[in-house]
């Protein structure tokens, strides 16, 4: 099976390895079995073997949903934690240290070749104090726009998954290359602002003028249209019968694109409130 994800394309190769190392796949939705040739006595397919727990179970929409919800309620729990722990005057350290630390752990788990649930839940955790600190600051200047912000991202979630499955968008090859490549510029973009800033130079892209309101604009149809990717990893995922653990890895996708999209969420309607 083909896809035009490389990150999901490796994923499936090591799949194969895993079973070509002892799996045999079962037939479709089916878990495999351990391979025997001939089948040996207290193995599956043996005479007289009852039955057998299944060796490996491939991944479903409900895991990739499950892992998800899984995945927020800790980025929840921690933000929470970040709220209510981090003085103010602490703020700017924890939004850093957490941005990246956040940055080191999602490139590993994006280029790794096998899924990782500890790594996964790990960025969950650093993502919930990197968003409890932001919140809390943005909170602190505008109030009632964490709630505003949170209301607006699953909105767009919701919306574009409506879009996924009406076919409305599709996962073309040719928008999934122009997606990666454009997520990449922004981020080559974002990291040499950041730089920037941490020597003091603006670059006009997140002081309110209309230069960073158009910047977050372009952001957020991006992080919107990112979900797109997500979900046809998932289905790729589940029609190549990749293992059950790799659903992970299709909610640590999801998951980026929701904290990516809030935060520029919150940055903008930042630009909008009136001075009180």
């Amino acid at each position: 099976m083909k896809t035009s994800n490389p990150v999901l394309a490796r994923l499936g190769q090591a799949a194969e390895r895993e079973r070509a190392a002892g799996y045999a796949p079962g037939p479709y939705g089916q878990p495999g079995y351990p391979q025997q040739y001939p089948p040996q006595a207290g193995y599956p397919g043996a005479p007289g073997f009852p039955s057998a727990p299944p060796a490996v179970t491939p991944m479903s929409i409900d895991d990739v949903v499950v892992k998800t919800v899984t995945l927020l309620a800790i980025v929840g729990v921690a933000a929470a934690a970040a709220w209510v722990l981090v003085p103010d005057a602490l703020l700017g350290v924890a939004w850093i240290g957490a941005a990246v630390v956040g940055l080191v752990l999602g490139m590993i788990i994006s280029f790794s070749r096998m899924a990782n649930p500890a790594l996964v839940v790990a960025y969950a955790v650093v993502e919930g104090v990197l968003v409890g600190a932001i919140s809390k600051f943005f909170e602190s200047m505008y109030d009632g726009i964490v709630l505003q912000a949170v209301t607006a991202t699953f909105g767009v979630f919701f919306v574009m998954a409506m879009l996924y499955k009406a076919r409305v968008i599709r996962a073309t090859p040719k928008f999934v290359k122009g997606m990666i490549a454009v997520m990449a510029g922004l981020f080559a973009v974002m990291l040499i602002n950041l730089v920037l800033a941490m020597f003091g130079v603006n670059t006009g892209l997140r002081d309110g003028s209309p230069l960073a309101i158009g910047f977050s604009l372009v952001c957020i149809v991006v992080a919107s249209l990112s979900f797109v990717l997500s979900f046809k990893e998932v289905e790729d995922g589940v029609r190549m019968g990749l293992p059950q653990r790799y659903s992970w890895v299709a909610a640590f996708g999801i998951l980026v694109s929701l904290i990516w999209l809030y935060i520029e969420l919150l940055r903008l309607l930042s630009y909008f409130q009136g001075d009180d």
